[in-house]
């Protein structure tokens, strides 16, 4: 008993919820780390030596980041012969990240050095992965043609309607429903600022999105782009205009 509070006391456990928030927070609450965490949305493993070049910072210092990230549960390591690879723990620390990421104002009356960079965040607003899941405009343009043809609800929360998962069947995607993240769930996008599709479908829809060459990535960060087959496949399905997607 310490300072008339036990073990039980509500207070006690509204205590250790507090300072484990705080720790929490105080592993996000740096640059580098926090750099480390965006450029990890990606959804890949990437290696201590890869993340160390995009935060320009030395591979010791890096070093020291990625054990208080995992000792936090914020990410996984792997290891491959010599290599060190890590990635986000899981999709809630990526739902953690991306709603963080939301709440910030967009840079909208930044501009940008140099034509590179211009060309970065055009890519990025353009289409982009979101962890596992399709963001930017293009996330958002998938999401509103699934809502228009009733294949998503958004009245009350996301949820897929019958008409949606026979979707995704007739599409050869197929969906896990026996985990425990849900199956839809909206995300806010952080360049559009309106939610796009989450969750397990959404997730299969960007493997299938990638894997079917509908999409491909581009550069260095999360950028995608859509392909000419992909044109196609979201006009026939989705009834998506390509003009929109450019």
């Amino acid at each position: 008993m310490l300072g008339g509070m036990t073990s039980r006391d509500p207070r006690n456990r509204g205590n250790r919820r507090a300072s484990q928030l705080a720790r929490l927070a105080g592993l996000i609450a740096d640059e580098t780390r926090a750099a480390c965490l965006l450029a990890l949305l990606d959804g890949r493993a990437w290696t201590a030596g890869e993340l160390a070049r995009h935060a320009g910072v030395a591979a010791s210092t890096l070093s020291e980041h990625l054990g208080k990230l995992v000792a936090g549960g914020l990410l996984a390591e792997e290891r491959q012969g010599r290599h060190r690879y890590v990635r986000l723990a899981d999709a809630r620390v990526a739902q953690l990240v991306e709603e963080l990421s939301a709440q910030v104002a967009p840079e909208a009356g930044v501009r940008p050095r140099t034509l590179r960079e211009s060309s970065a965040r055009s890519a990025m607003a353009r289409g982009r992965t979101c962890y596992d899941h399709l963001a930017g405009r293009l996330g958002i343009v998938v999401t509103d043609a699934m809502t228009e043809r009733r294949l998503l609800r958004q009245d009350a929360g996301f949820a897929l309607t019958d008409a949606g998962s026979e979707w995704f069947e007739r599409v050869g995607i197929a969906l896990d429903r026996g985990g425990r993240r849900p199956l839809v769930r909206a995300c806010l996008d952080w360049t559009e600022r309106r939610p796009h599709l989450a969750g397990v479908a959404g997730a299969a829809l960007c493997r299938h999105a990638l894997e079917a060459e509908w999409c491909v990535r581009i550069g260095s960060e999360r950028a995608v782009k859509v392909t000419t087959e992909g044109e196609r496949a979201l006009a026939k399905l989705l009834g998506i205009q390509a003009t929109t997607l450019r």
